[in-house]
């Protein structure tokens, strides 16, 4: 009955997603003074999900999901750096919102599994 709980591994792909995006929004901030950098994001989770889902052979989704990173349009300075620390930020904290929204639906899903066994 609980054996495969597909809600469980789509949280747990969802904060990976978000981890990995935070990685990408910090080298970006990083090197926002790097003449000729261009800042990266990466694709939306339902994007990356859809993708991988189509690409699942032999159950193997864990390994087959991997969002692509893509260039984030911007204006580039004179010396040709795309990064916008205020856009930076905005990504930070909807990365931020993502990864709670994952552990929030974690913690609800074990919460129900629970109360459905008769635990509290």
């Amino acid at each position: 009955m609980f054996n495969d709980l597909k809600i469980l591994h789509t949280a747990s792909l969802m904060a990976r997603h978000s981890v990995q995006r935070h990685g990408q929004i910090a080298e970006n901030i990083a090197n926002a003074d790097t003449p000729g950098f261009k800042a990266k994001d990466l694709e939306p989770f339902a994007q990356a999900y859809a993708r991988s889902e189509r690409s699942v052979v032999d159950g193997a989704s864990a390994k087959a999901f991997r969002a692509e990173r893509v260039e984030t349009p911007g204006v580039a300075s004179p010396n040709g750096n795309t990064v916008s620390l205020e856009d930076q930020m905005s990504r930070s904290t909807q990365a931020s919102r993502d990864h709670d929204t994952a552990l929030t639906i974690y913690s609800k899903t074990l919460s129900m599994l629970r109360s459905s066994l008769g635990g509290r």
